[in-house]
């Protein structure tokens, strides 16, 4: 089917052009939000395969919506000169690659501010854009950042670390593309000098991992790793209930005193060991086994939805932990308008996720699905300065792709 090209008026980000060249997740993520929230944002893929995410079955329908395609060799040296029309008016340039990638192919950021002096220049890399050189040019993915960062070794049961998923360390990482563009767009908005950010993967990963990082810096304690209960608490992590799973997050003094009481455990209430004051059940309680033993006993006995519903109306963060089927029909989400249904470009009804967050005065949409590779090619090269003519001649070079 024929999608939109003109993008309507909407969203706070409204009037940002924004231009990227990476593939998969980290640094698309985040145009993708830019994308929900407004900004007109320009994919830039290579005229191979394309973007790597085009292989999933369904994730590419829910991140490249809103997203115009331009397949281009940028670097190449007709390429080159059509990429430089394509940002000569963009806000913010992001790219994914090893560090010093487009450096090394002489697109440095002085080039690019010598085009377009307040734009923003987003890297994104696994270890950075300078450092040791053997790490800066080293191949990095989600499992190979989270890896370096300690994030892995945190994680999991205490015989095996495990990696969080699903691509925690890509996604940890959109949000700090997302926020650290912002800023610097601010900045860039205010004194009308660009800025470029040079956001290593592994370091957003280290700020994630601080908590008890800085235990181990200053103090040298190594909390073990946690399987599916805290390092320091009772009454917090994942219990199987004799229906499911249950999560709990219990702290607080009124809350303390109702678990226990509701375990079997009241008498402990407000003796020497747990005075009435105490707002968290600490493992170095001499009674902490006792009480974690107590508890499991009581969530294999009942309902994880009747623990749920006793707990909430007590003040204990406990929530059911739901199944991917359970979420289509979760009350609540339809009625914050979680889902959204819109049309492919091949005219089949794609079901996802609606717009987040949800911006009072000027709300997000979805105005177009994904494109197919280079199916805006043409458009968007017209639009910088190109004839129609001149585009299919560089299509016909190999320089562009074009679909149609």
């Amino acid at each position: 089917m024929a999608i939109p090209t003109e993008k309507p008026s909407f969203g706070p980000l409204d009037g940002v052009k924004v231009v990227y060249a990476a593939v998969e997740l980290a640094c698309p993520k985040a145009a993708d939000l830019m994308a929900d929230w407004g900004a007109d944002v320009i994919w830039l893929e290579n005229t191979g395969a394309g973007d790597t995410i085009r292989d999933t079955a369904n994730v590419k329908q829910a991140e490249r919506r809103n997203q115009r395609s331009v397949s281009i060799n940028y670097f190449s040296e007709e390429g080159k000169k059509a990429f430089f029309e394509i940002v000569k008016d963009a806000d913010i340039f992001m790219e994914a690659s090893k560090g010093g990638t487009w450096a090394r192919k002489g697109i440095t950021d002085d080039v690019l501010w010598e085009l377009n002096p307040k734009m923003v220049i987003v890297h994104v890399s696994g270890f950075g854009q300078e450092g040791d050189p053997k790490m800066v040019k080293r191949a990095a993915y989600d499992l190979t950042v989270m890896a370096y960062s300690g994030i892995i070794m945190q994680n999991g049961t205490p015989e095996q670390p495990m990696l969080p998923g699903p691509y925690a360390g890509d996604y940890f990482n959109t949000l700090m593309i997302g926020f650290s563009t912002m800023a610097a767009l601010y900045k860039a908005e205010k004194s009308g000098k660009g800025e470029s950010i040079d956001l290593a993967m592994y370091e957003t990963l280290l700020s994630i991992g601080q908590y008890y990082l800085v235990d181990y810096l200053n103090d040298g304690v190594k909390w073990p790793r946690p399987g599916a209960r805290n390092q320091n608490l009772c009454g917090i992590g994942e219990f199987e209930c004799k229906d499911g799973f249950l999560g709990v997050c219990l702290y607080g003094v009124d809350q303390n005193k109702h678990f226990l009481e509701t375990i079997g455990l009241g008498h402990l209430w407000g003796t020497e060991d747990i005075p009435e004051d105490t707002s968290g059940l600490w493992l170095s309680n001499p009674h902490a086994e006792e009480i974690q033993a107590a508890f499991e006993k009581y969530c294999l006995e009942h309902s994880k939805f009747e623990i749920e519903e006793d707990f909430a109306a007590h003040r204990i963060a406990a929530q059911v932990i739901n199944d991917l089927d359970d979420l289509p029909n979760q009350e609540h989400m339809k009625l914050r308008n979680n889902w959204l249904d819109w049309e492919t470009v091949d005219g089949e009804t794609f079901h996802g996720l609606g717009i987040f967050p949800k911006f009072k005065n000027n709300p997000g949409q979805v105005w177009r699905p994904m494109p197919k590779q280079g199916g805006d090619t043409i458009d968007v090269l017209v639009k910088a300065g190109y004839t129609e003519e001149q585009v299919r001649e560089l299509a016909e070079q190999g320089v562009v792709k074009i679909s149609e």
